[in-house]
Formats: C-alpha cells, structure tokens, sequence
C-alpha cells in the first residue's frame, strides 16, 4: 500500500506540488491524468525517492519511504521509463535479468534463481519468443513489454509506469494496457502517468487528475470522468459521451458539425 499525505514539493521557492494526498495498493490500478508541466513526474520522483518532498509524508507498507535504502525501495517498487533505444543492443533477456540486480549483493553474479525469475517474467508478458533478439530490434510495444518483464524480474509489487504508450500505435497499446490490466489482477498495483482519459477510464481502477500541482479529482473513473472535468484540466471545450459500458471524449466543436449535418 503506498500512502501519499498532504505532499508539497518546491523547486527554487516556486511549489510544484501541493496538498497531494492519495492511496493505492495491491489489486489497483491508478492513472494520473493532467496537462504538461502539472508536477506528474516530481510526484513519480517523490514515490521512487529521488526527491524529499517539502512536507507532507509518502508510506509504504505504513513506513516512510525516506527510511527505505535505495536497494530496499527497488524490493518494492519498478520504475519503467518510456521505452528507450539504448546505447548497445542488449538481447531482450539481457534487458530482464538487468531487474534482477536489485534482489542481488553488489559482486554477485546471477544464477539458476536469476534465471527463473526472467524466464517467469518473459512467459508472464508473452515475449519468451523474443528472448535472444536485440532490443533495438524489437517494435516499439516489444520494448515497452519487455522494460514491464525487467520490473516483473524485479519482484517489485508496484510498478510505476511513464505514459507507458507515448509513441505506440493504436495496436501495441492495447496490447501494453491489456498486459497491465492482467497485472492489475494478479494482485500488482500499478500506476501510470497517461494524457489520455479514454484509456484511464477503460483501464483504471482509479483516477487522480492534477492541476496547478493540486488534485482536482481522485476516484473511480465513473465519478471522476465526466466532461466538466476534461474541460477543466486540459483548458478545452469536450463532452463526455457513454457508449455503452464505454465513455469517449469528443470535442464539442465536433459534435455541433456533425448535428448541424
């Protein structure tokens, strides 16, 4: 269970964050909605601990994070950055068993256990097929199930997740949100950070909209979904169709063009 409490952060005197407040935990999949620039990655920073908050306290498990090593935290907590190209072309298996290093001493090297543990998070996603390809050589949603099979190795319970579909075409990112979900009901807790509301209302479990580093709105999608809220936090005229069990975002500028027609 993580446990965010009246969080600020500042840089330079200027306050990026303020009063945040928030849970989640096993079996949970939260999304933080908000424009560029709303303090979406400091709070990813604060919950990985790369950054003290100015006040306010951030719980894991009920313990303060701050009292965590750097080594204990990634027990805990995956981080898993957009997908990325790195320098050398490391085989996919490689990128997993890179996870392992946290459940590791410093001059050990892996072993069968090590081994296990990829080859558990490479059956899980269903990429055991890309095991010895380069990971530059992979698609796009490839990379991005592959980083998710590095945190699985990692035996964290909570996987912090970048905008997880930043630059992935419509296929790979149901394939990516689908894969998360499954997570989400093998008792991880995930969070994400996503400019998209569709995605966050079709996936989520629960929704925190940021705004000027505040909470707008935290929830259940179903409460927190609805037009004035999209509105408000993107600065832009929408409305929020049901379709169905489904709710899309439309600008009502499109919908006035198609009912004049």
């Amino acid at each position: 269970m993580i446990t965010v409490k009246n969080l600020c952060f500042s840089y330079n005197h200027r306050e990026v964050l303020r009063d945040i407040s928030f849970s989640t935990g096993n079996g949970e999949f939260l999304s933080v909605l908000g424009p560029n620039g709303v303090g979406k990655s400091t709070l990813f920073r604060c919950l990985l601990g790369l950054l003290q908050p100015s006040s306010g306290s951030i719980l894991l498990d009920g313990e303060s994070i701050q009292s965590f090593t750097s080594a204990q935290l990634a027990r805990h907590i995956a981080y898993i950055p957009q997908s990325h190209n790195p320098v050398f072309n490391f085989s996919v298996q490689d990128m997993v068993f890179m996870g392992t290093t946290a459940q590791m001493g410093k001059f050990s090297m892996p072993g069968q256990a090590q081994q296990r543990l990829v080859d558990s998070a490479l059956e899980l996603l269903g990429i055991t097929h890309l095991r010895d390809r380069g990971y530059s050589s992979i698609s796009g949603g490839e990379r991005q199930l592959a980083l998710i099979a590095r945190g699985i190795a990692q035996q964290a319970k909570v996987l912090i997740l970048d905008e997880p579909c930043a630059n992935l075409d419509f296929g790979n990112r149901i394939r990516v949100m689908e894969t998360l979900r499954n997570l989400v009901q093998d008792g991880y807790c995930v969070v994400q950070s996503t400019h998209d509301p569709d995605q966050a209302f079709l996936y989520s479990t629960h929704i925190l909209a940021l705004q000027g580093g505040r909470v707008l709105a935290c929830g259940e999608p179903r409460e927190v979904y609805v037009s004035e809220l999209v509105s408000s936090l993107y600065g832009v005229d929408v409305k929020v169709c049901n379709l169905g069990e489904v709710r899309v975002c439309v600008p009502t500028k499109q919908l006035e063009k198609k009912n004049d027609g």
